[in-house]
């Protein structure tokens, strides 16, 4: 009962109102100067994932008439529904445009079952990360051991320069952003099927399980940089380096560190007319200054 007191879990997702476009305070990013674009008729329906909510709250705040667009409203025309949902609105036609990481097979499976054509603009570069509890010994892994944790050949911490403890590896639920990624980085190494409990539905969990005092020993997590370091920031987790490359904006531009992956604004064949320079304008000067005044890594 003492361990157990020790740091409840919780699961609540990161409050993103903070970052709502025109209200009060906002934390979304703004420019110094004056914007080159704006949109006063036929407004875009934006979604996307809840990593990303800061940065196309920021361009919407830039470009759109003044108004309260709510991210959990569902009628509002700037939300958050998460990355599997933004990409089933997507599909639906009920949106315009989703900001999130590209799409999962079983997403593009699903489009071009309905006939659509996914879209992909990239629009900034973010890092893919794994963490451990900041009590934990290891300071990084290869990618080779990551592959080898996660296929379940490496089940203790010890095979890697930690302790004798065994490794407590989380997931993600499918075609969330960050096991698409993970899969991705698995490549053609089989990824094992973890216990139901290791699974945390909301990228938050898989950061507060790690932190948690009674997993310090073993566990494993893993999500996107901006997201760990920034919006959901906890100072029990350790970002880990990857092939002796930390994971931070000068590494991420130059390729060196190994997860560096795009973002993009995704778009279905909506035919309102402002996508095209929407688009334009988000990765232009302005827009990418917008990406790096988020937490991001621009383009260029």
């Amino acid at each position: 009962m003492y361990i157990n007191s020790f740091d409840e879990i919780n699961e609540q997702e990161v409050n993103l109102a903070q970052y709502a476009p025109f209200v009060l305070d906002s934390k979304a990013a703004t420019l110094i100067e004056p914007t080159t674009f704006s949109i006063r008729e036929n407004l875009l329906r934006l979604d996307g994932a809840t990593a990303l909510y800061p940065l196309y709250a920021a361009f919407a705040q830039a470009v759109y008439p003044s108004g309260e667009y709510q991210p959990y409203g569902a009628d509002s025309l700037i939300t958050c529904s998460t990355t599997p949902v933004a990409y089933k609105r997507l599909l639906e036609g009920e949106v315009d445009m989703i900001f999130a990481a590209a799409p999962s097979q079983s997403q593009q499976k699903e489009a071009q079952q309905k006939g659509v054509q996914l879209k992909l603009t990239p629009i900034g570069r973010e890092a893919f990360v794994f963490f451990v509890n900041r009590r934990n010994p290891v300071k990084g892994l290869t990618i080779t051991q990551i592959k080898q944790i996660y296929s379940g050949k490496i089940t203790n911490w010890k095979k890697v320069g930690g302790s004798n403890n065994g490794i407590r590896a989380f997931q993600r639920p499918e075609d969330s952003g960050s096991q698409t990624m993970l899969q991705k980085v698995m490549g053609h190494t089989p990824l094992m099927t973890p216990p139901q409990e290791d699974v945390a539905d909301l990228m938050s969990g898989i950061i507060s399980r790690t932190a948690n005092y009674r997993n310090f020993r073993n566990a494993l997590g893993y999500s996107f940089l901006f997201y760990a370091s920034e919006l959901n920031r906890d100072g029990e987790i350790a970002l880990l380096e990857i092939d002796g490359i930390r994971p931070e904006r000068t590494t991420i531009r130059s390729g060196k560190y190994p997860f560096a992956t795009e973002f993009y604004a995704v778009t279905a064949g909506s035919s309102n007319p402002n996508i095209e320079p929407f688009l334009d304008w988000i990765t232009s000067p302005q827009g990418q200054e917008l990406v790096e005044k988020t937490g991001y890594t621009s383009l260029k």
